[in-house]
């Protein structure tokens, strides 16, 4: 009979390549790539990197990268952004005495104050420990930095 499948024939068992087609080829002079001319450049794959991506790639494009055009989202302006210039409190605590010597900072009723924007800095955040009483200016303040001032018997005042 002629109507025996291909299963019969390999005993029940579709065998499949257990050795890499790559490794069985690597003696030969082409590789399983036919004519030595045939692999060359890049007309084999229909141009380099995403070639083709209007045209003849258009179903990979479709099916593995559909967002690769278009455009999403929206960008801020510059003129909105603000690069963050953060400085501990421990700083502020520590250079308090150099503050004072440069006129950064002064004095009122026993308390230093510190103009952080004149440091260049326009955020204070509370890492470290504060030991004197401060009255520190600045654009913006961490929850911890706040804290810590409060508890240190100064005051935050947002600019």
């Amino acid at each position: 009979m002629l109507t025996t499948s291909l299963k019969t024939l390999c005993g029940g068992v579709i065998m499949i390549r257990k050795k890499r087609k790559i490794t069985k080829m690597r003696g030969s002079r082409t590789v399983g790539g036919g004519c030595s001319k045939k692999r060359r450049g890049a007309g084999h794959r229909g141009g380099r990197g995403k070639a083709g991506g209007h045209k003849h790639h258009w179903s990979w494009i479709v099916k593995y990268d559909p967002k690769y055009f278009g455009k999403y989202g929206f960008k801020r302006p510059k003129s909105s952004l603000t690069d963050p210039n953060p400085v501990n409190i421990s700083y502020l605590d520590e250079k308090s005495d150099q503050l004072l010597e440069k006129g950064l900072a002064s004095t009122k009723n026993d308390k230093l104050i510190i103009d952080v924007t004149r440091l260049g800095y326009n955020k204070v955040l509370g890492q470290g420990k504060i030991t004197k009483a401060m009255v520190i200016k600045a654009p913006q303040f961490s929850g911890s930095a706040e804290k810590k001032i409060q508890e240190a018997g100064g005051e935050a005042q947002v600019i």
